[in-house]
């Protein structure tokens, strides 16, 4: 023991002896794994050399010591709790070293650890971070599911025209040539269709299943079936050709992406539909205020013998279609596609026409909807589900296109104009098929919780809870009068058909009338008529869920119709008269 204290004596006196150089490296000391956390504060000025300090004083903080050859007088336990400048002490005597000696070597980076005890509030940005890199991955694989779920993009193709040019016979051939309608079903229409007297009508019968409408050879609502080739999923949308029934077509025309409208070749029945009062002019009207931007000019019924794929038939047909639907809107070099074809024999269908029309080497109709650009979709925008359709069966089931946005299983959403919250019980997609998600594009029909079937009405739209849409009884748009025997005034009544909306509305005003150079006219106009451009407001009997033109196309133009025929055609400038909603559930 006495060699122990001799040999103390000695350090210590040699300790005394010893002088700091400021110029020397800056000592790190190496710590114990088991001692207290190490919590240094962040240097914000050079420290001065520090004299030798007293062992104790009762009014200063022990410092947190490292003990060489000695017990340490002060409590490790007292230090780890509150971060205080390390020192070395050997035997009595201690040295204080400087927290960081900046001018001899940099600062190094806190970590968070060293962050959070220095200041309680810099822990609130890094939690902030965590939580939205958390989010951010979380939405990450939500898109790579989706992706996953969804790798064949979703077209939904509209079959238009008159009636009689063979649309449901064309839609139906496509079915079966594509394998989504068997050899066995197809065998039975074609001897109930026999049975019947309706021989050529089967093929039709696939997709036109309404006993009505197989007695009467017409469809009557707008049909809709689901076929997929190599490259994409479509749906058919088979409208109805008589002017009748133009209100269940302009419902399909708003979920419509690409219109193919179908021409009866055949001599005379041309020259029906497209004759003044003939449907061919207004589908086409319609699908272009629709928002199709790509038409396929279906030339069917070829293989007729009034016809036998002559080209001059051919030529005079698309001679006649070509100026009518460039004053529509369509250009006939980018917008426009002819295809001579057979909807009843498929030849041009799926495979091309071959030897059988020499004189036409360009593609068939499934080659060309499959090499037609793609669609942009809004993803990733806030939910838009206009409802086409409704129904009970063991709950409300609902159908229409998503415009935009997603939905998966369990997902609350709120319906407008009426605010009711809901849920989502069940998504069907192609062929009755169950789907756990659905994205921007798909056609899709779900199943509700939450909500009675009372409650639903078409034209209601589906939306986000946090970002709904607008409702309004009156609003602001530009209208092209397209068809009128007389003037309009303000007080006129028409019918607006806006998505798969239809409202009985009234111009309140005519604001401006609107010339060639797109010029407003400062005082309103007396009147208006056809072929003229005009903004007027409109007021509705009821609230529907509209947008402005825009922000959202798909909710933001429309047509008005009166007597059986389209009058005129606008998009909206303004809502006037708004309610919005904003929920968080």
């Amino acid at each position: 023991m006495a060699n122990q204290q001799d040999n103390v004596d000695d350090v210590t006196k040699k300790t005394g002896e010893m002088s700091l150089n400021v110029g020397a490296k800056a000592f790190v000391p190496k710590f114990n794994v088991k001692a207290p956390v190490f919590a240094p504060r962040k240097a914000t000025q050079p420290a001065a050399p520090v004299a030798a300090a007293p062992a104790e004083d009762a009014g200063v903080a022990k410092p947190m010591t490292i003990s060489i050859g000695g017990s340490s007088s002060n409590n490790t336990t007292e230090a780890a709790a509150v971060p205080k400048p390390a020192t070395i002490s050997i035997g009595e005597a201690s040295t204080s070293q400087a927290p960081a000696a900046t001018d001899a070597a940099p600062a190094a980076e806190p970590t968070p650890a060293e962050s959070s005890v220095d200041s309680p509030a810099s822990a609130i940005p890094a939690t902030e971070a965590a939580t939205n890199e958390v989010a951010v991955e979380e939405e990450e694989e939500d898109d790579d599911e989706l992706f996953n779920e969804h790798t064949k993009e979703h077209t939904n193709v509209i079959f238009i025209g008159h009636v009689d040019a063979g649309k449901s016979t064309l839609g139906g051939n496509i079915l079966f040539l594509t394998g989504m309608v068997d050899k066995r079903t197809m065998e039975k229409y074609e001897r109930e269709a026999k049975e019947a007297g309706r021989d050529s009508w089967y093929l039709s019968w696939a997709l036109d299943t309404n006993q009505e409408e197989r007695a009467k050879g017409k469809t009557v609502e707008c049909g809709r079936a689901f076929f997929e080739t190599d490259k994409r999923r479509y749906t058919i949308l088979d409208a109805p050709g008589h002017k009748n029934f133009v209100p269940s077509m302009v419902g399909g025309a708003a979920q419509a992406d690409v219109a193919v409208l179908v021409i009866s070749a055949r001599r005379g029945e041309f020259e029906t539909g497209f004759e003044r009062g003939g449907q061919t002019r207004e589908h086409a009207v319609l699908v272009k205020t629709a928002g199709v931007r790509t038409l396929i000019v279906a030339i069917n019924k070829m293989d007729d013998p009034t016809v036998g794929w002559d080209k001059a038939r051919y030529d005079e047909v698309t001679s006649k279609l070509t100026p009518f639907l460039k004053k529509t809107g369509y250009s006939p070099k980018t917008d426009i596609i002819y295809i001579p074809m057979s909807g009843y024999t498929g030849a041009g269908v799926k495979d091309r026409v071959g030897s059988a029309c020499s004189w036409y080497t360009g593609p068939s109709l499934l080659e060309t909807l499959d090499g037609l650009q793609s669609v942009e979709r809004k993803t990733n925008g806030p939910l838009r589900i206009p409802i086409s359709e409704k129904y009970r069966d063991m709950g409300t089931i609902v159908s229409g296109k998503i415009e935009s946005g997603r939905i998966r299983i369990n997902q609350k959403m709120m319906l407008m104009p009426e605010k009711h919250i809901c849920e989502v019980s069940n998504i069907y997609g192609a062929n009755e098929a169950e789907e756990k998600t659905a994205i921007s594009g798909d056609n899709v029909r779900i199943k509700l919780r939450g909500i009675d079937d009372g409650l639903v009405q078409n034209g209601h739209v589906l939306v986000d809870l946090k970002y709904p849409c607008h409702i309004t009884r009156e609003f602001d748009a530009l209208l092209i009068i397209r068809e009128a025997k007389n003037i309009i005034t303000s007080g006129y009544k028409s019918v607006l058909h806006v998505h798969t909306a239809t409202e009985e509305v009234i111009l309140s005003k005519l604001l401006h009338k609107v010339n060639a150079k797109n010029q407003r006219s400062r005082a309103p106009p007396p009147f208006i008529k056809q072929n003229e451009k005009c903004i007027v407001r409109i007021q509705t009997t009821k609230p529907i869920c509209v947008e402005r033109f825009e922000d959202f196309p798909q909710l933001g133009r429309f047509t008005l119709r009166d007597e059986g025929k389209t009058i005129a055609v606008g998009k909206i400038l303004k809502l006037v008269e708004t309610n919005t909603v904003n929920a968080a559930v």
